[in-house]
């Protein structure tokens, strides 16, 4: 499977309880905090929820 490389760029700051918790379980929490995911429908899925607060790389392998 591809990976994918997401970065938090926007705060959770006034943002719903799902989005916080989607961002929690991503491995992220603080602006500029990068994680590398495999790209299954689950974590696309998530990124989905929260692509306003956060910035998407495909990776190179």
């Amino acid at each position: 499977m591809a990976k994918i490389r997401i970065t938090q760029v926007r705060s959770t700051i006034n943002r719903p309880k799902n989005q916080k918790a989607t961002i929690k379980a991503l491995g992220l929490g603080k602006i500029n905090r990068t994680v590398e995911k495999e790209a299954t429908p689950q974590i696309m899925g998530m990124v989905r929820t929260v692509a306003h607060l956060v910035r998407v790389e495909q990776v190179e392998q």
